[in-house]
C-alpha cells in the first residue's frame, strides 16, 4: 500500500508557508501577538489543542479532401487508415494514436516535473520552519517580561511549527532529523 501523503500538491503547502512567514514576523516583531496575527484563528486552535486531440484533427484534414465535409473526413480516415493496411474504421486508430500517447507523454512528464517541484518545496519549507521553531523556542527561553498573551502566542507558532516539521518530515522520510 502506497504511503499517504500529507501534501500532495503545492497548493496544499500554503498553510505550512503562512505558518513560516507568521513565526517570521513573531521573531521580528517582540510586541505581536495572536490577535495581530491574519491566521490568529489558526492560532487560536493551535493555542487551544495545546490548551491531445488537436494533432489528430490537423492530420485528418491535412490526409483527405480539403474541407471538413463527408468526402474530405471519410477520405482523410481512409488515407490514415492505408498506412497500416486498413481502411476508415484503422484510419480513426492512425489518426487518434499520436494524440493518446502524445498526451500520455505530456501527462507523465509534467507529472514527474510537478512531483519534483513538491518535493524541492517540501525540502524549502522543512528547512525553514526548523529554523523559525528554533527562533521561536529562543525567544520563548530568552524574551525578558514577555507577557501571557505573547508567551500563548509563541507557544501557539510553535505547536503549529512541530506539526509542520513533522508531517513534512513524513512526506519526505526523514525521520531521523530534527
Amino acid at each position: 500500500m502506497p504511503k499517504q501523503e500529507n501534501f500532495k500538491s503545492l497548493d496544499s503547502l500554503n498553510s505550512i508557508m503562512k505558518v513560516v512567514y507568521e513565526a517570521n514576523e513573531a521573531i521580528l516583531d517582540k510586541g505581536r501577538i495572536l490577535t495581530d496575527s491574519p491566521i490568529s484563528e489558526v492560532l487560536a486552535g493551535a493555542a487551544g489543542a495545546v490548551a491531445g486531440g488537436a494533432l489528430s484533427f490537423v492530420a485528418l484534414i491535412n490526409l483527405g479532401v480539403v474541407g471538413l465535409g463527408a468526402a474530405g473526413i471519410t477520405s482523410g480516415l481512409a488515407a490514415a487508415g492505408a498506412i497500416i493496411g486498413g481502411g476508415m474504421v484503422a484510419g480513426i486508430g492512425v489518426l487518434a494514436a499520436p494524440a493518446v500517447i502524445l498526451g500520455a507523454g505530456a501527462v507523465g512528464l509534467t507529472s514527474v516535473i510537478k512531483k519534483r517541484k513538491l518535493i524541492e518545496k517540501k525540502e524549502e519549507l522543512l528547512k525553514a520552519a526548523v529554523v523559525k521553531y528554533d527562533a521561536i523556542v529562543h525567544s520563548l527561553n530568552n524574551e525578558v517580561n514577555m507577557t501571557k498573551d505573547r508567551a500563548d502566542y509563541l507557544n501557539a507558532l510553535n505547536v503549529l511549527l512541530q506539526s509542520a516539521i513533522r508531517d513534512l518530515k513524513a512526506d519526505l522520510n526523514k525521520d531521523d532529523e530534527k
